[in-house]
């Protein structure tokens, strides 16, 4: 009895040396954003997915591409994003999809770029990150039966994020360009697409798109 005792003994010993090394040797897990922040990998990109849709039910906003926030100097790849949003813009029209713009504090609608300036009766709402927020874009899209929204605009992490997240909360369809966003780096932009196709309720309504594949 002694000797199995014993033989219990060594092994016992044994499988807490074991396991100790298995710990020293396992990497500790932080709860710490930062502190594991060179160890994130990038996920893979969203999928980019063509999509259809009902003129009479649509809407395509375009916010905040005024002097302020859209320039040269403060946001270029805002900038680079108005010849693709022309064409969407006209395309749109030519559909007769409604047209409804933001502004930026302290803007005014002539201080949107030439190219996509608004048309007589084209609503115009001015408010910060969330369009929805003090503003009537709500009653506006409800009065127009607006089911589904195209949103464009500047800042990716500021506006189109935060009036694309509002416009899936209220039940609506959302349909973001990723060449139609723009922000002050790709890594914002980079973000805001993955946020969107991922995030609780609001993933489930929204489709990354391209300009050019919306049909």
């Amino acid at each position: 009895m002694q000797r199995l005792n014993g033989c219990f003994s060594v092994v016992f010993f044994v499988l807490s040396v074991l396991s100790g090394l298995m710990l020293l040797n396992t990497p500790a897990v932080s709860q710490d954003v930062i502190a594991e922040w060179n160890s994130i990998k990038i996920p893979p990109a969203p999928e980019i997915k063509d999509v259809t849709v009902n003129p009479k039910t649509t809407a395509l906003l375009l916010l905040d591409f005024n002097k302020q926030t859209c320039n040269a100097e403060r946001r270029p790849r805002c900038i680079a994003s108005i010849p693709k949003m022309k064409k969407l813009l006209d395309y749109a029209r030519s559909k007769g999809i409604f047209v409804v713009y933001s502004l930026s504090a302290g803007a005014v609608p002539r201080d949107i770029a030439a190219d996509l300036a608004p048309m007589a009766g084209d609503p115009v709402v001015t408010s910060g990150p969330d369009k929805f927020m003090g503003t009537d874009l709500d009653k506006i899209l409800d009065e127009k039966g607006i089911k589904t929204v195209i949103v464009t605009g500047t800042n990716a992490n500021g506006a189109v994020l935060y009036t694309a997240s509002g416009a899936a909360l209220r039940g609506m369809q959302v349909i973001v360009p990723v060449d139609g966003m723009s922000a002050d780096n790709v890594y914002a932009e980079q973000y805001v697409a993955w946020n969107l196709v991922n995030a609780p309720r609001i993933s489930a309504v929204t489709t990354l798109t391209r300009s050019e594949r919306i049909k």
